[in-house]
């Protein structure tokens, strides 16, 4: 037998000897660290999102910058409406394309819901507890009067689907901040969102110049101004703008009014969510029969769609206005808050903008004007019956 020999391995030994070599098992670096795989796994995805969003996002915000600019100069106008309205006109010099259009609907999307969020943190509940039972039969009242009228008037105009819809809210509540929160709950397209908008903006303006006049005509106090101004006029700036040209007390106490409005954003959105559900399940129910027996099937199915039937911001939004109402959000952060919130709906707005089909607002024609008119006239005239009916006029 011819004598061999390999390096490690003696003959006549059965273990072999590894000499000089390390032997390890073959484990990456991401499984020792599980941790830093994923966070090494995460990066890539991140990048990715950041490439994807941040051009839309990044015009977004610069448009807004600008239109918050324009907004401290012209309070009236208000960065939102501004927002809008460069938004259009960007979109209608560049046409954005494909790159853009990523963050441009994140930005219409998530940063709105967010703003709503960051919303609450502007009211307390305890002040609308105390506001609340003086002030809700008028602010109770000229809702339900708005909402019947934009769905009827609305009808006979001929305006049908979601624009009606935004601009009865707009009116009836609190003008860009309530179609902000109902445009994701409805998935309201960026046209009507931007003709709601713009309405709003116009009575805005008409109600600065007219409402205070209309007080003292009618030899209102400033409590009853305040009522008055917190209830008819929509946007919070155009809400001062009324009623500071009328008297500090009547400023006070219609910028509480104007906040307790707010909080009815909440049952709106819950029915809205509620009737859009109901109706997305007749749609499927009709295009595919078998639907309906697999719900009756499953009961459970119910209980998920009641979970479902709550936006996740709306939740967001009472959390944060139950923290500021018990003191955990300090005073001294609300200016700021503010200031984000707005930004943040600025942001938003300004997207929609960009994504606004300019011959969808054509072919609307001057009938959501004519609708914003006539619920501007109701929304005024059933504030100020029902203040004289139930004694605060």
């Amino acid at each position: 037998m011819s004598s061999w020999r390999i390096d490690g391995y003696r003959p006549g030994f059965r273990v072999p000897i590894v000499v000089g070599v390390q032997i390890r098992p073959n484990i990456s670096k991401s499984a020792e660290h599980p941790d830093d795989a994923t966070a090494a796994d995460s990066r890539p995805s991140r990048l990715a999102a950041a490439r994807a969003y941040g051009p839309g996002v990044l015009l977004a915000v610069v448009i807004a910058a600008v239109a918050t600019v324009i907004g401290k100069l012209l309070p009236i106008v208000g960065g939102p409406v501004s927002g809008i309205v460069i938004g259009v006109v960007v979109a209608a010099i560049i046409k954005p394309g494909e790159p853009l259009h990523p963050g441009i609907k994140f930005s219409s999307k998530t940063i709105l819901q967010i703003s709503v969020v960051v919303l609450g943190s502007q009211l307390s509940l305890t002040q609308i507890v105390k506001v609340g039972f003086s002030s809700l039969p008028v602010m109770l009242g000229s809702l339900i009067m708005c909402l019947l009228a934009a769905y009827w008037i609305g009808r006979w105009l001929g305006l049908v689907g979601d624009l009606r819809t935004l601009i009865g809210v707009g009116t009836g509540i609190c003008g860009a901040s309530a179609i902000a929160a109902v445009t994701p709950v409805i998935g309201a397209v960026s046209a009507d969102v931007a003709y709601a908008v713009s309405t709003i903006f116009l009575f805005n303006i008409a109600a600065v110049l007219v409402f205070p006049v209309i007080g003292h005509l009618l030899g209102m106090s400033q409590h009853a101004f305040g009522l008055f101004a917190g209830t008819a006029v929509n946007d919070t700036s155009s809400v001062v703008a009324a009623a500071a040209t009328y008297g500090p007390q009547a400023t006070n106490y219609a910028v509480v009014v104007k906040l307790t409005r707010t909080l009815l954003i909440i049952p709106i959105c819950l029915g809205l969510a509620a009737i859009k559900a109901r109706r997305d399940r007749t749609q499927q129910a009709a295009e595919d029969p078998s639907t309906v027996e697999a719900a009756t099937d499953k009961p459970a199915r119910s209980r998920l769609w009641v979970i479902k039937l709550v936006p996740w911001f709306l939740v967001g939004f009472l959390i944060v206005a139950a923290a500021n109402s018990i003191g955990i959000i300090p005073t001294s952060v609300h200016p700021a808050l503010n200031e984000i919130s707005v930004f943040l709906i600025t942001v938003a707005l300004s997207a929609i903008g960009l994504s606004t089909d300019l011959r969808a607002l054509r072919r609307a024609g001057a009938r959501p004007l004519v609708l914003g008119a006539c619920l501007w006239v109701i929304v005024a005239l059933t504030s100020i019956g029902l203040q004289y009916l139930t004694g605060t006029l």
